[in-house]
């Protein structure tokens, strides 16, 4: 009978602590509590500024540009530009090589500008045995290659096609650019017709060394989408004003959105003397340049390791006149310290003919000066 009664005060119990748990009661340990933190008091704050209100919103909606306005201004204007050149094959036959490019009408009687590069030969001197012109309104025209004037130094050129009554572009002073400002970059991409990228204004006044070993001055750079086809045409600000003539990208991996033009503030005075001259009048000093590197060095046992190193001096030239040699380096020209090459060559186009100029250059390890005067660059015709 105890035995029942044990059996049943267990079961009891056991029933009575499953009701507790399943009542979501818990047992706990004995714990202290400590009191509630008390909420923070305000008696003490010391206002910062009891006049300040919000920045209001009110009329600071942005609207942005309309790039149709823009491209449809400027769309009439640029031409397509298409090149042949007649070269030879591995079995030296002839074939003929197309290529494309850009433009944009300069003036109403058909004065077209574009780069060097799109309208010459690989060697970027000699004209293409070909070139034709596709307006906007689908008319096409072959170029007379006698009105072709080009200018390799700065990659620009122009041409003409015999028609009139054309919708010229307006151009725009680049020096009025700021970075971040809005662009519209129009040309023949790919040589699939005309088409508009837009980007901004990255950088001003860049410089930008060619594989040749020349040097571009003055250039817009930006990240509106350029690709080839594009070379020669207008790059353009939101009152659909040319400041830029597009003329080349970087192209290598890892490197995006780097397109350049040629700002107008260097152009317009090449494209004038090109109209008007047929090619560009610069000063002239007669010495053909290398930079200075450790092979030239040791050759002439120079004790500089900067400069622009004279090869070649043209008979009869300001230079060989002014006893100037083959293996002297140019360390400096006028006022200005030459480290290399380009800095030569910027130093004599920024130049006016007729000018007398001091010249600091170190022959073997003596530095000498002399005076030139520069006279004008010889006609390339």
């Amino acid at each position: 009978m105890k035995r029942i009664n044990i059996r049943n005060l267990a079961l009891s119990l056991i029933l009575i602590l499953s009701l507790t748990l399943g009542a979501g009661c818990t047992l706990l340990p004995d714990v202290e509590t400590s009191p509630s933190p008390s909420p923070p008091t305000t008696e003490n704050a010391t206002p910062i500024d009891t006049e300040w209100t919000a920045p209001t919103t009110e009329g600071q909606a942005t609207i942005l540009p309309s790039i149709a306005d823009v491209v449809a201004k400027v769309k009439p204007s640029v031409v397509v530009i298409t090149t042949e050149v007649i070269t030879l094959d591995f079995f030296n036959r002839p074939f003929t090589q197309e290529g494309a490019g850009s433009g944009w009408i300069i003036d109403e009687d058909g004065i077209i500008v574009t780069n060097n590069h799109v309208v010459t030969k690989a060697d970027n001197i000699n004209i293409a045995d070909n070139i034709t012109v596709t307006l906007d309104d689908g008319r096409t025209f072959t170029v007379d290659l006698n009105t072709v004037a080009t200018d390799p130094i700065t990659d620009l050129a122009i041409l003409k096609i015999d028609t009139e009554n054309l919708p010229a572009a307006t151009v725009g002073d680049s020096r009025k650019l700021r970075i971040g400002d809005w662009v519209v970059a129009m040309g023949n991409a790919l040589g699939e017709g005309i088409s508009a990228t837009t980007g901004i204004v990255s950088a001003l006044g860049v410089s930008l060394e060619l594989s040749l070993g020349e040097k571009l001055y003055d250039l817009v750079q930006t990240d509106a989408a350029i690709n080839p086809g594009n070379s020669g045409g207008p790059l353009v600000n939101m009152t659909g004003e040319v400041i830029g003539i597009t003329s080349i990208k970087i192209a290598q991996v890892g490197v995006e959105g780097m397109g350049y033009a040629i700002s107008t503030s260097e152009a317009i005075p090449i494209i004038e003397q090109l109209i008007n001259h047929g090619y560009v009048i610069r000063a002239y000093l007669g010495v053909s340049l290398l930079p200075v590197e450790p092979f030239w060095i040791q050759r002439y046992s120079l004790a500089v390791d900067k400069g622009a190193l004279i090869t070649i001096l043209a008979s009869g030239s300001p230079a060989d006149q002014t006893g100037l040699k083959v293996g002297d380096v140019i360390t400096k020209f006028a006022d200005q310290d030459i480290t290399d090459v380009n800095d030569l060559i910027r130093a004599i186009h920024s130049s006016q003919i007729g000018q007398s100029v001091e010249i600091t250059f170190w022959r073997g390890e003596t530095q000498n000066t002399t005076i030139v005067i520069l006279i004008e660059r010889p006609s390339p015709f």
